[in-house]
């Protein structure tokens, strides 16, 4: 344990060895030097320290990606705590949810974001120190003693924190992710499940501090934690990639240009749109030397037009669950020949990871057959928070071996890759979200005038996915697009909101008396 290296460790080395160097651009242009960073990241962990966060408490981030952000995660791991990220624009009850269920014993926040703690949580629960990044900007101040403006970390020392050294079964952050229950379930890592992945991504990937990386995913999604902790432990460049700049396809060839990135990260639908929308063919994108995408399938066409673009870029496809972090990876070839229709496998699995495909027997397969695949090793998750029965059931033991059942319907092929086949669950991935259509469903039943309510999702051959929800409403109430999507944005993130809203009179039923979701995707899909 004495050589176990933690995920905040590698800011304090990198710090030692590339003090100077710089270390996070933020969106509006700030750049920090390793030493600075991890001077305000001290800071940020003092200061927990003196709100009385111990080892193993949860801390809670509700603040947009930038230094701010970053300087939160890694101040909470040097306090040894578990850092739990929301999505800063999800609706308030959703993150007030996440922040009581998990029990943080304080809070990161911006002041646009502190309605989460104007009521209390599950339980009754609240933390007992909130930190506001930008109040007094805004002329909004403390509104009561346990909230702190972000100008009392300047009162803090920037030496480390003298804090017990952390091991490899601690736990190190807590990923919210859509549940089937109706509630987001939290997903608990510890450090050897990041530091892990971190070690394969050094492996396969060969990262140095000439590296420019961006960060574009949100730090609620598990994709942050390539962007975040691998250009840290190798003394690189990190890119902090803007909310809104993430979402602007044209805008983001030119900053790939402007700012020399090496390494790339984001879910395949955004590199679909930079290749139609972006016009990558009038910008120089010859830095680039790593480009991965995880997330969800990428459509063949849109890949393929990709490579055209840039042929000089390693691609890689990462796959795998939160509970795992990528567990199965993929090298596109250098050419995607003209005649292919069907997307690229998933592929081998990863070095820190094992794997089994097991039947509907329960018994592990032979080479080529169909099944569901199972992981273990370094990389799987601690278990649910506060979930011990959803734990237990999603782990099997082969050969004395505790292994996480993904979910994924996959094959091996002659090749040796993993074919994604599909899922036997209720669980689809859009926008790189993995979303259990039944916590859709539950925020439909949450609108008065619903009866009776039904969430699918459809999606053409290696194409994008799109959510469908169906409603009968009660009598006499008549129900419409505009309002149930206000409803469904006050109770879910933006990226689980149904696409289309059909209504009818009553939903089909099978004879089991369950919801007909077989006839709905006829009947829906065919509209």
């Amino acid at each position: 344990m004495a050589d176990f290296v933690t995920l905040s460790n590698y800011l304090e080395h990198s710090a030692e060895r590339f003090p100077d160097r710089p270390a996070v651009v933020d969106p509006s242009g700030l750049t920090l030097s390793y030493r600075r960073f991890d001077e305000r990241a001290n800071r940020v962990a003092h200061w927990l320290l003196t709100q009385g966060v111990q080892p193993g408490d949860r801390v809670g981030i509700a603040i947009p990606k930038g230094v701010d952000s970053l300087s939160a995660v890694f101040g909470i791991l040097k306090a040894g705590g578990a850092y739990v990220p929301v999505d800063f624009t999800a609706p308030t009850e959703r993150n007030r949810y996440i922040f009581s269920n998990c029990r943080v014993k304080a809070a990161i926040v911006d002041h646009r974001t502190t309605a989460i703690f104007d009521a209390p949580g599950e339980g009754g629960h609240q933390p007992s120190a909130i930190l506001v990044h930008g109040g007094e900007e805004a002329g909004v101040g403390p509104s009561t003693p346990r909230h702190f403006t972000a100008s009392i970390l300047d009162q803090q020392p920037t030496t480390p924190p003298a804090v017990a050294p952390r091991g490899p079964n601690d736990l190190a952050y807590i990923l919210y992710t859509s549940g089937s229950t109706g509630l987001p379930k939290g997903v608990m890592l510890s450090q050897e499940n990041g530091a892990s992945y971190v070690d394969w991504c050094s492996e396969v990937f060969h990262p140095t501090a000439a590296d420019r990386f961006t960060s574009h995913a949100p730090f609620h999604f598990d994709l942050s934690i390539l962007d975040i902790y691998v250009p840290i432990k190798h003394g690189a460049a990190l890119y902090v990639i803007s909310e809104e700049l993430g979402k602007n396809a044209a805008g983001l060839g030119p900053f790939i240009q402007d700012n020399r990135i090496t390494c790339w990260y984001s879910v395949p639908s955004i590199l679909s749109l930079m290749t139609q929308y972006g016009k990558l063919e009038q910008v120089d994108c010859s830095s680039l030397r790593i480009v991965n995408f995880a997330g969800e399938v990428f459509p063949v066409k849109y890949l393929r037009r990709l490579r055209e673009l840039w042929p000089h870029v390693d691609l890689y496809n990462l796959s795998g669950p939160t509970e795992t972090n990528v567990c199965t990876y993929f090298k596109v070839p250098m050419a995607v020949p003209p005649d292919r229709e069907e997307p690229y496998p998933i592929g081998k699995v990863c070095s820190h990871c094992e794997s089994l495909v097991i039947g509907d027997d329960g018994k592990p397969v032979s080479p080529g057959a169909e099944g569901l695949l199972y992981i273990a090793g370094k990389p799987v998750l601690q278990g649910y928070w506060g979930d011990a029965e959803r734990t237990e059931r999603a782990f099997g033991t082969f050969n004395g071996r505790r292994y996480y059942n993904t979910g994924d319907l996959v094959r091996l092929d002659d090749q040796g890759d993993f074919v994604f086949l599909g899922r036997k669950d209720r669980m689809v991935k859009r926008h790189g979200y993995r979303i259990e259509l039944g916590e859709i469903e539950a925020a439909l039943y949450k609108h008065p005038g619903v009866a009776e309510a039904a969430a699918i999702a459809l999606a053409e051959s290696g194409g994008p996915v799109t959510i469908r929800a169906i409603l009968a409403s009660k009598p006499g109430v008549k129900l419409g697009v505009i309002v149930m999507k206000q409803h469904c944005a006050a109770s879910l993130p933006a990226y689980m909101i149904p696409d289309t809203f059909t209504f009818l009179d009553a939903l089909p039923l099978t004879s089991t008396g369950k919801v007909d979701y077989q006839t709905l995707k006829k009947r829906v899909g065919a509209s």
